[in-house]
Protein backbone atom coordinates (compact mmCIF):
# COMPACT_ATOMS: atom_id res chain seq x y z
CA UNK A 1 0.00 0.00 0.00
CA UNK A 2 1.34 3.40 -0.95
CA UNK A 3 0.30 6.74 0.50
CA UNK A 4 0.69 9.79 -1.71
CA UNK A 5 0.16 13.26 -0.27
CA UNK A 6 -0.61 16.03 -2.73
CA UNK A 7 -0.78 19.71 -1.87
CA UNK A 8 -1.64 22.38 -4.41
CA UNK A 9 0.25 25.10 -2.57
CA UNK A 10 -2.64 27.46 -3.29
CA UNK A 11 -3.88 29.70 -0.50
CA UNK A 12 -6.80 31.29 -2.24
CA UNK A 13 -10.26 32.54 -1.42
CA UNK A 14 -11.29 31.04 -4.77
CA UNK A 15 -12.30 27.58 -3.56
CA UNK A 16 -13.10 26.34 -7.09
CA UNK A 17 -9.57 27.23 -8.20
CA UNK A 18 -8.10 25.33 -5.25
CA UNK A 19 -10.32 22.26 -5.85
CA UNK A 20 -9.53 22.28 -9.58
CA UNK A 21 -5.77 22.47 -8.98
CA UNK A 22 -5.85 19.73 -6.34
CA UNK A 23 -8.05 17.61 -8.61
CA UNK A 24 -5.63 18.07 -11.50
CA UNK A 25 -2.69 16.95 -9.33
CA UNK A 26 -4.62 13.93 -8.02
CA UNK A 27 -5.80 12.88 -11.49
CA UNK A 28 -2.17 12.87 -12.69
CA UNK A 29 -1.46 10.11 -10.13
CA UNK A 30 -4.43 7.94 -11.17
CA UNK A 31 -4.00 5.52 -14.05
CA UNK A 32 -6.88 4.40 -16.31
CA UNK A 33 -7.43 0.98 -14.68
CA UNK A 34 -7.52 2.30 -11.10
CA UNK A 35 -10.71 1.89 -9.08
CA UNK A 36 -11.10 5.26 -7.36
CA UNK A 37 -13.00 5.71 -4.09
CA UNK A 38 -13.38 9.24 -2.75
CA UNK A 39 -13.53 9.66 1.02
CA UNK A 40 -16.42 12.09 0.90
CA UNK A 41 -19.02 13.19 3.44
CA UNK A 42 -21.73 12.51 0.84
CA UNK A 43 -20.55 8.93 0.32
CA UNK A 44 -21.97 5.64 1.52
CA UNK A 45 -21.53 4.88 5.22
CA UNK A 46 -20.65 1.40 6.50
CA UNK A 47 -20.14 -0.31 9.82
CA UNK A 48 -16.70 -1.87 10.14
CA UNK A 49 -18.02 -5.32 9.23
CA UNK A 50 -19.94 -3.91 6.25
CA UNK A 51 -16.80 -2.11 5.08
CA UNK A 52 -14.82 -5.35 5.34
CA UNK A 53 -17.45 -7.13 3.22
CA UNK A 54 -17.40 -4.25 0.71
CA UNK A 55 -13.61 -4.49 0.40
CA UNK A 56 -13.76 -8.26 0.06
CA UNK A 57 -16.28 -7.81 -2.77
CA UNK A 58 -13.88 -5.42 -4.52
CA UNK A 59 -11.01 -7.88 -4.07
CA UNK A 60 -13.13 -10.62 -5.65
CA UNK A 61 -13.46 -8.44 -8.75
CA UNK A 62 -9.70 -8.75 -9.28
CA UNK A 63 -9.21 -5.00 -9.51
CA UNK A 64 -5.60 -4.12 -10.18
CA UNK A 65 -5.43 -1.06 -7.96
CA UNK A 66 -7.88 0.53 -5.53
CA UNK A 67 -7.19 4.19 -4.78
CA UNK A 68 -8.76 5.86 -1.76
CA UNK A 69 -8.64 9.65 -2.04
CA UNK A 70 -9.08 12.09 0.84
CA UNK A 71 -9.80 15.59 -0.37
CA UNK A 72 -8.53 18.93 0.74
CA UNK A 73 -10.32 21.51 2.84
CA UNK A 74 -12.78 22.38 0.06
CA UNK A 75 -13.56 18.89 -1.18
CA UNK A 76 -13.10 17.52 -4.69
CA UNK A 77 -13.15 19.01 -8.16
CA UNK A 78 -15.98 18.19 -10.56
CA UNK A 79 -13.50 16.26 -12.72
CA UNK A 80 -12.45 14.08 -9.80
CA UNK A 81 -16.10 13.36 -8.95
CA UNK A 82 -16.63 12.32 -12.59
CA UNK A 83 -13.61 9.99 -12.48
CA UNK A 84 -14.53 8.35 -9.18
CA UNK A 85 -16.01 4.86 -9.12
CA UNK A 86 -17.47 5.25 -5.62
CA UNK A 87 -17.75 7.57 -2.63
CA UNK A 88 -17.28 6.45 0.97
CA UNK A 89 -18.15 8.46 4.07
CA UNK A 90 -16.27 7.89 7.31
CA UNK A 91 -18.74 10.07 9.22
CA UNK A 92 -21.20 12.89 8.76
CA UNK A 93 -18.77 14.95 10.84
CA UNK A 94 -15.97 16.93 9.22
CA UNK A 95 -12.34 15.95 9.89
CA UNK A 96 -9.03 17.39 8.75
CA UNK A 97 -7.28 15.33 6.08
CA UNK A 98 -4.54 14.51 8.61
CA UNK A 99 -7.06 12.95 11.01
CA UNK A 100 -8.87 11.21 8.13
CA UNK A 101 -5.63 9.43 7.21
CA UNK A 102 -5.30 8.05 10.75
CA UNK A 103 -8.98 7.08 11.05
CA UNK A 104 -9.07 5.49 7.62
CA UNK A 105 -5.82 3.58 8.19
CA UNK A 106 -7.28 2.10 11.36
CA UNK A 107 -10.48 1.12 9.52
CA UNK A 108 -8.47 -0.54 6.75
CA UNK A 109 -6.52 -2.47 9.38
CA UNK A 110 -9.76 -3.43 11.12
CA UNK A 111 -11.33 -4.53 7.81
CA UNK A 112 -8.38 -6.78 7.01
CA UNK A 113 -8.52 -8.37 10.47
CA UNK A 114 -12.25 -9.03 9.98
CA UNK A 115 -11.64 -10.51 6.52
CA UNK A 116 -8.89 -12.75 7.97
CA UNK A 117 -11.04 -13.77 10.98
CA UNK A 118 -8.50 -12.34 13.42
CA UNK A 119 -9.61 -11.39 16.95
CA UNK A 120 -8.98 -7.61 16.66
CA UNK A 121 -12.62 -6.67 16.02
CA UNK A 122 -15.09 -7.43 18.81
CA UNK A 123 -18.84 -7.66 18.35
Amino acid sequence: MEEVVIESGLKSADTKKVKDKEGELILKKIIPGDYVILLDDKGKEFTSTQFAAYLEGLFNQSLKNICFVAGGAYGFSDELYKRANAKLSLSKMTFSHQIVRAIFSEQLYRAFTIINNEPYHHE
